[in-house]
């Protein structure tokens, strides 16, 4: 299947994708795709210790196991593990606290291949399943790269906010997954 990509001039396939619930060796692998200044620019802009991905990929299966839905590992078409992918509870006491956020993050060789847009188009289907019927995703004003995704999903502007810590203008998108008329959105 072609799917076209918003600003890009030629039809161009998506990438073969697979996502799977994080192991214990995702949360080494996660750290090795993520160091990179480019990578964590807007993730607090250096990378963070092992321990912070081993606790984060425990959390994500506990989310797998209790509401069939994470960040998963993404792996590309022959296996490799590129970055992450998924959903999970908003997780700070500002924001869009109650809601479920959709979040991407993919090591800087894979950047630009399609590979979030079709890793997040099968986090939208699986959220969707689990009968979750709005997402969010949080974005830095300044991260163009994200904010593209999001339109290549289909999700609108909500608000703008500052976020507490780093006072900077921050994004969030909305995009509602019920299914209108009996059809699936």
């Amino acid at each position: 299947m072609i799917t076209r990509l918003k600003g890009c001039p030629v039809n161009r396939a998506l990438p073969v994708v697979r996502l799977r619930v994080p192991t214990d060796e995702d949360a080494v692998a996660w750290h090795r795709v993520f160091d990179d200044p480019d990578v964590m620019e807007f993730h607090g802009g250096r990378s963070a210790e092992l321990s912070v991905y081993e606790e984060l990929t425990a959390r994500q299966r506990r989310h797998d196991a209790e509401r069939g839905f994470c960040l998963w590992t993404v792996l590309d078409e022959s296996g490799r593990v590129i970055g992450f992918t998924g959903a999970q509870p908003w997780p700070r006491d500002w924001g869009p606290r109650g809601e479920i956020e959709i979040g991407w993050r993919l090591g800087r060789e894979f950047w630009g291949q399609g590979y979030v847009t079709a890793a997040a188009r099968m986090t939208l289907q699986r959220v969707r399943d689990a009968g979750v019927p709005t997402v969010v995703a949080m974005v830095d004003a300044r991260n163009t790269r994200s904010i593209a995704v999001t339109r290549r999903l289909g999700m609108r502007l909500a608000e703008v906010f500052t976020t507490p810590a780093s006072q900077r203008e921050g994004h969030c998108y909305r995009l509602d997954l019920a299914p209108a008329n009996g059809n699936a959105a």
